[in-house]
């Protein structure tokens, strides 16, 4: 049983248990902070306004995402229902509520403090197996950033927001298809963090789980120099499309890396770069 600011009560669960709305928030859809009134325990009301067939299917793909995935490195989920109302409906995805990775690295920045490298690469390696154990069951993240990433007490990452999630392989098949697919990638990949092949999308081409290791390497540089490496280009309104084609300046503390950076998958990631990672 959900209680909610209007009063509604509703069934998310077959636990009777109920909820209080703390506070709202915003990241691609409506997201409630909420209370259980019996466990005391803080969770994410994710309410995604459908307007038609296909974004209730979107929203109903979201939930099965979660529901396909027991892994301790993926946020489960805890319910789910859709509300009709004036012939649209409403998907409510009720999540546990955890801090973020982006949250911690705010705080680290505003101490004028940095990650330690142990802690780095144990959050790493979590993200890591996360994200293979998406790519072994034929599934790509597509939307892999700090914000997406939240964090146990213990420090142990939970992949969240599957909702731009879809099939790893994707074959591309002419100039109408790579539109849609750009289109796509434009509204539902964020820019600092999205792989260049989905800037501008080719005509015949394979667009696969590739675009995650993209995303891995912007999440890690984030968490060595708290901000993603195309942040700033993007919050000073210049071309991220062009940035990525760059190569991405390391700062001169950490230019001691360079021996062994040289030694990991090349910059042209292959499906084994996650495991690769994993095990090291």
């Amino acid at each position: 049983v959900f209680v909610f600011q209007s009063s509604v009560t509703l069934h998310l669960t077959d636990q009777d248990s109920g909820f209080v709305c703390l506070s709202t928030f915003s990241w691609f859809s409506y997201v409630d902070l909420v209370e259980g009134v019996q466990d005391g325990r803080f969770y994410a009301l994710k309410r995604i306004l459908c307007h038609d067939r296909e974004g209730r299917q979107e929203a109903q793909t979201e939930v099965e995402m979660h529901r396909l995935f027991s892994h301790p490195n993926i946020l489960g989920l805890a319910g789910h229902t859709f509300i009709e109302r004036g012939g649209k409906s409403e998907a409510w995805i009720l999540l546990p509520y955890k801090g973020s990775l982006w949250s911690v690295l705010e705080k680290l920045r505003d101490k004028g403090s940095f990650m330690p490298e142990r802690r780095i690469l144990k959050v790493l390696q979590g993200i890591c197996s996360g994200l293979k154990a998406m790519h072994d069951r034929g599934y790509a993240h597509r939307d892999l950033k700090p914000t997406n990433v939240l964090l146990e007490e213990d420090d142990r990452p939970l992949l969240m927001d599957l909702g731009s999630m879809n099939r790893s392989r994707m074959e591309v098949k002419g100039t109408r298809e790579a539109m849609t697919v750009q289109d796509w990638a434009a509204q539902r990949c964020t820019i600092s963090y999205r792989a260049p092949e989905l800037f501008n999308v080719e005509s015949h081409c394979v667009i696969d789980d590739r675009t995650d290791i993209w995303s891995l390497g912007c999440v890690l540089y984030s968490m060595m120099f708290l901000e993603g490496p195309y942040d700033m280009v993007f919050q000073k309104g210049d071309s991220v499309a062009l940035a990525v084609q760059n190569p991405v300046t390391i700062p001169q503390p950490c230019r001691s890396l360079t021996p062994t950076l040289s030694q990991l998958p090349s910059l042209s990631p292959t499906g084994q770069s996650v495991p690769w990672l994993v095990n090291s």
